[in-house]
């Protein structure tokens, strides 16, 4: 019988279903054209029908936001996720929600070598905790814990934690968010409209120095990738925003380090990072991430690696939709 295997992100929806290790189908999704879940997932399977696929013995969605018991809400879209009804309305068998980082902290275990990217070689250690960080539409975090023979994922909404500022430009970009919303996260600026809003505080500062057209671009909601373009262009201003947003996202990373004592290795996923890769490896990712006072040379002992597979989050779905498929009933 097949499994289904989901990644729920604020842009994208990835949906597959496989059976016996061979994909039957995989789709992906525009999330934003789809009221919720119920909508697209039945549009998948109604696809499925066409395929005579059969029945699905379990499932697993990744949902990039908190997952509380059976049920999930989907932070940067109105989507709220029950796995009972769902199980029920498309005859699923097992369902089980989890965090979308927790998906992609379970599909590490299928990566490749091709598939990551050394940012930092450091001396790993054997089942020593790992951590797991990630940008896209908004800052995913994971923690893995080895637990009878594998590591398990333990979730975490720690991108929503308070934004720590460590030099001059950084509290005055503290101070200018400020004056905007109550509170400032990480994920506020190490997220893709994070860096929409790194470009326009740098722009208020050095208003000559602005790009129209990319002022356009973005009044346009072109967003992030915009920033990108012309940073690769030779925009200088584009070119520092995107090392400020590096600069805050190697120290999140360090943070999170730090927090799990990450001796088993960090992975850095999320949809930016790979389109930054060769921005990420001249070392002003790893010199934030290092930068940590008397912990500095702690963390020069902990590995980095940057996950450059897009899918891993839906191969890691999959590795628990096909647990959940081993199990007896009862253990649902």
């Amino acid at each position: 019988m097949a499994i289904l295997a989901g990644d729920i992100g604020g842009t994208k929806t990835l949906l597959q279903l496989s059976e016996a290790g061979e994909v039957l189908l995989e789709r992906r999704y525009d999330s934003t054209a789809y009221a919720d879940f119920d909508a697209l997932l039945a549009d998948f399977l109604r696809e499925a029908e066409t395929r005579d696929v059969g029945e699905i013995s379990a499932a697993c969605i990744g949902v990039a936001g908190p997952v509380v018991g059976r049920e999930a809400r989907v932070t940067n879209l109105p989507w709220r996720l029950d796995a009972d009804a769902l199980a029920v309305r498309f005859r699923l068998g097992r369902l089980r929600l989890i965090n979308d980082f927790q998906a992609v902290g379970y599909g590490l275990q299928t990566l490749r070598g091709e598939d990551l990217r050394v940012l930092q070689a450091g001396r790993p250690q054997a089942r020593a905790p790992q951590a797991l960080i990630g940008a896209g539409t908004g800052l995913g975090e994971g923690i893995l814990v080895w637990c009878e023979g594998h590591y398990e994922v333990l979730p975490s909404e720690g991108g929503h934690v308070d934004f720590g500022p460590t030099d001059a430009l950084q509290r005055d970009l503290l101070a200018w968010l400020s004056q905007r919303q109550r509170r400032v996260t990480y994920e506020n600026l190490v997220s893709g409209p994070g860096l929409v809003l790194l470009y326009r505080f740098m722009a208020e500062r050095e208003p000559a120095r602005v790009d129209a057209a990319l002022l356009a671009a973005l009044d346009a909601g072109e967003g992030a990738a915009a920033i990108h373009r012309q940073a690769e262009a030779g925009d200088p201003l584009a070119g520092e925003t995107l090392d400020l947003f590096l600069t805050l996202y190697g120290a999140q990373a360090g943070n999170l380090a730090l927090t799990c004592l990450a001796a088993g290795g960090v992975y850095v996923a999320g949809g930016i990072a790979p389109r930054l890769a060769d921005r990420m490896a001249d070392g002003r990712f790893m010199a934030a991430f290092r930068d940590k006072g008397m912990m500095t040379e702690l963390l020069q002992a902990y590995p980095v690696w940057l996950v450059m597979n897009p899918r891993v989050g839906l191969q890691g779905a999959a590795v628990v939709a096909e647990r959940l498929a081993a199990k007896p009933r009862e253990g649902r």
